[in-house]
């Protein structure tokens, strides 16, 4: 059913539940896992001044070097378990980059964790699941974890 899962991560608690489901259902269906870390631009571009995006302290240098260590654990994680695990690291807007890499590696399943939160929250500040969930045509698994997780 299931021939390639993409498992869209962040790194947070969210996504380590994510995380291992991903890994479960590749196990399951003997299918080929992706893991996708995205360095929101948003989050650096909104620090005033070049020089933050190009410092080794930088908000970019420090969300990069985030996603090497998701993905790092993840490889790890899918060692343990005798999963071969194609990783990336792209940069840009997570929603378009998640969709546009689903769509170019023609993943069979979507996997993303989520925090559950009100429906007020999630319209104050948005969610890159609930745009990815919108945006796609492609089967998605939506793994919610507690917010005081």
């Amino acid at each position: 059913m299931y021939d390639r899962v993409l498992l869209a991560t962040d790194g947070t608690v969210a996504s380590e539940n994510a995380t291992s489901h991903a890994i479960d259902l590749t196990v399951a269906h003997d299918a080929n896992l992706h893991a996708l870390y995205v360095v929101d631009e948003s989050v650096y571009t909104a620090y005033s001044g070049d020089e933050y995006v190009d410092s080794a302290e930088g908000p970019e240098h420090g969300l990069t070097e985030h996603g090497r260590e998701t993905l790092e654990t993840i490889r790890t994680d899918t060692d343990d378990r005798g999963i071969e695990v194609v990783t990336a690291m792209q940069h840009g807007d997570p929603v378009e980059r998640i969709t546009n890499y689903a769509d170019e590696h023609d993943v069979s399943l979507i996997v993303l964790g989520t925090k559950h939160r009100s429906a007020e929250y999630r319209a104050l500040l948005g969610s890159v699941t609930d745009r990815v969930l919108r945006l796609t045509g492609r089967p998605a698994l939506v793994v919610k974890t507690e917010p005081n997780s």
